[in-house]
């Protein structure tokens, strides 16, 4: 069975989002062990100058990088990564799948990630050029990857 990493930064506090959140956990334990690693991001002022949100995305990706499998594809989400289709999504996972692969998924801060985490994926992916907040984002992924899955068995759930 597929292992699926999220790495995220921060948790899903609001009580919609972590229904949404662990339905689509319990609909993906039939496809994948699906792991979700929350790390706390930096608490940075209000009005952080750009040098503090840079220290700040360093040091994030430090966590990061310490949570990452060893040899598994990396997709660090960013607002600059590629627009996919759901059926060209699929089509990845099926790929890293049928190579015995883990997936991780990482998911930056308020800010994004640092570029030594973009550099290290093997895929920088975005949903749209929009910005969304990141426990709606985590369910939004969540349900892409369940998509992909159901796409790959040939399922009616993505018409």
């Amino acid at each position: 069975m597929m292992r699926v990493k999220l790495i995220v930064l921060g948790k899903c506090k609001e009580k919609y989002l972590k229904a949404a959140s662990d339905e689509y956990t319990k609909r993906l334990s039939r496809y994948c062990r699906l792991e979700i690693v929350e790390t706390q991001p930096v608490k940075l002022p209000e009005n952080p100058s750009i040098a503090q949100i840079n220290s700040a995305l360093e040091r994030e990706a430090d966590e990061i990088l310490k949570k990452i499998p060893e040899g598994c594809e990396i997709f660090s989400l960013c607002i600059e990564g590629e627009q996919m289709s759901s059926d060209a999504f699929a089509k990845r996972l099926k790929h890293a799948e049928n190579a015995g692969k883990t997936v991780a998924f990482i998911i930056g801060s308020s800010y994004g990630l640092a570029e030594k985490i973009k550099d290290k994926a093997d895929y920088k992916l975005s949903f749209s050029q929009m910005t969304f907040p990141h426990q709606l984002f985590r369910v939004m992924l969540l349900e892409q990857i369940y998509r992909a899955f159901k796409i790959n068995e040939g399922s009616a759930y993505h018409k």
